[in-house]
């Protein structure tokens, strides 16, 4: 069974399979630091937007485009989350930090700690409505009710299991499959979450440099 012990939440418990490997309760830990001390003075200090019924966010990484398309009324509160997220350029510069091949690939943590923090704010929950099939992106979660905050995964497979559990879809990866398919794999799940939520890219580029990264996320017009 993989380890997820360096999860920010240290979280142990059930487990399942995702393909045929088994992984942690922690399906995809999110970092939980303390919110600044006041977020509105902050680097990227939250702006909080409704976002349109439908709309696609186009992501250009180091391995290549891919497209995410979002229904707002299958996860409202994600849907607006993902989309202030975006329209903050949050995401510009972050590394895909935990590739879990035949699983899924996780991100969330911005390239500034400062960002990271001003933008620790949890969300409510959504119901989950779609299933967590391959190339849907879901939010993170510590496993708390109401606890989602900038992580996401999209998963590599049919890991219908993490419906269950309360893994709620917010969106889906419409084209560039392939291009997720190839994210770096080779660091697993190594990398410390938090020192990523402690130091950003510094750490990540001085002890994890081949790690694959988002250069922009844009919403399309």
């Amino acid at each position: 069974m993989a380890s997820i012990g360096r999860s920010l939440f240290l979280i142990a418990g059930f487990a399942f399979l995702a393909g045929c490997a088994e992984q942690s309760a922690s399906v995809a830990p999110e970092n939980a630091q303390a919110p600044a001390a006041n977020p509105a003075n902050s680097p990227g200090a939250p702006q909080e937007e409704t976002a349109p019924a439908e709309f696609k966010i186009d992501f250009d990484t180091s391995r290549g485009p891919f497209v995410v398309e979002v229904t707002r009324s299958q996860a409202p509160h994600g849907a607006d989350r993902l989309y202030s997220l975006v329209r903050a350029k949050y995401f510009d510069g972050a590394r895909f930090f935990r590739v879990v091949p035949g699983f899924m690939v996780q991100w969330g943590i911005a390239a500034d700690p400062a960002v990271t923090n001003a933008w620790d704010r949890p969300i409510l929950d959504d119901k989950v409505i779609t299933r967590n099939a391959r190339g849907t992106v879901t939010f993170a979660s510590p496993g708390q009710p109401n606890s989602r905050t900038t992580q996401l995964f999209i998963n590599f497979s049919d890991n219908y299991r993490l419906d269950s559990m309360g893994f709620r879809p917010v969106g889906q990866v419409v084209s560039g499959m392939e291009n997720v398919d190839r994210i770096y794999p080779d660091y697993g799940e190594y990398p410390d979450q938090g020192q990523i939520s402690a130091k950003g890219n510094a750490y990540l580029i001085k002890n994890y440099p081949n790690l694959d990264y988002i250069k922009t996320a844009r919403i399309e017009p």
